[in-house]
């Protein structure tokens, strides 16, 4: 009986240890927001990306079925463009100069793709993780679930930047989905109900947005959700597209500080 409870107590604290710790945030300064409208999401669907380009809703998903598709608004079904193999976990996505781009979780390879044709045109090697994706119209910004934002070259992937995300003074870590909005870089923190909005200039997070109810009502619909996952932008409205993993809805969100 005494080396049972030690094996359990042994595996417990393996557990524990391997378990990712939640972001804790002391203070947080929050943005107002209401939300204007909700549309349907496929509850199959484990998001990892979502943008909006040339009016069109593209989302990018993960496990072993990791795909790329444009998504009917009205239905939240997405014509699956690209296929990922099984072998591959996909991430993050962005659209720059007519070019898809797609990272992948632990395989650290990102994939480039014809926006036309969905071709495969090239692959890239990186040394972290590969998480959120985004670009600010001459640079792809990558995140890889610390709290240091990655500025990479279109055309070679290099690292031209690193930008340490700090609030009061201390880092956020588990950064995850990005969307460059108006200036600022839009991140989800994994494991919390927040998106950050962060300066590019020094990394400082100027606000957040707390989507906690729409968590909890995602939460009640399908008992299966997972986490927020998943920024877009529609320019023309100035709204926000939100939506998670396995969530039974977009929702269009309208901030009142966009420039803060």
């Amino acid at each position: 009986m005494q080396k049972q409870l030690i094996y359990f107590f042994s595996f417990w604290l393996l557990l524990i240890s391997c378990t990712p710790k939640k972001e804790t945030i002391q203070n947080p300064t929050f943005i107002d927001f209401k939300v204007q409208n909700t549309f349907p999401h496929d509850k199959r669907a484990f998001t990892q990306g979502l943008l909006i380009h040339n009016g069109q809703l593209y989302e990018s998903t993960g496990q072993d079925d990791s795909w790329i598709g444009i998504v009917n608004i009205q239905t939240g079904v997405a014509d699956k463009k690209i296929k990922l193999d099984k072998k591959y976990f996909g991430e993050g996505i962005t659209i720059l100069n007519n070019k898809i781009y797609q990272l992948t979780w632990k395989d650290r390879i990102a994939f480039v793709y014809d926006l036309n044709t969905y071709e495969k045109l090239q692959e890239f090697k990186y040394l972290t993780e590969g998480w959120g994706l985004t670009q600010d119209s001459t640079q792809l910004i990558m995140s890889d679930g610390t709290s240091t934002l990655y500025f990479r070259d279109t055309l070679t992937f290099d690292i031209k930047k690193e930008l340490q995300v700090t609030f009061n003074n201390k880092p956020v870590n588990f950064l995850n989905e990005l969307e460059y909005i108006n200036g600022y870089i839009y991140a989800n923190v994994w494991r919390t109900h927040w998106i950050a909005k962060i300066n590019p200039s020094d990394g400082v997070i100027v606000g957040f947005l707390d989507l906690s109810k729409l968590v909890q009502q995602a939460a009640l619909i399908n008992p299966n959700s997972d986490v927020l996952n998943g920024v877009a932008w529609h320019g023309a409205t100035q709204s926000m597209l939100v939506t998670g993993k396995n969530w039974p809805y977009i929702y269009v969100l309208k901030m009142n500080d966009l420039v803060q």
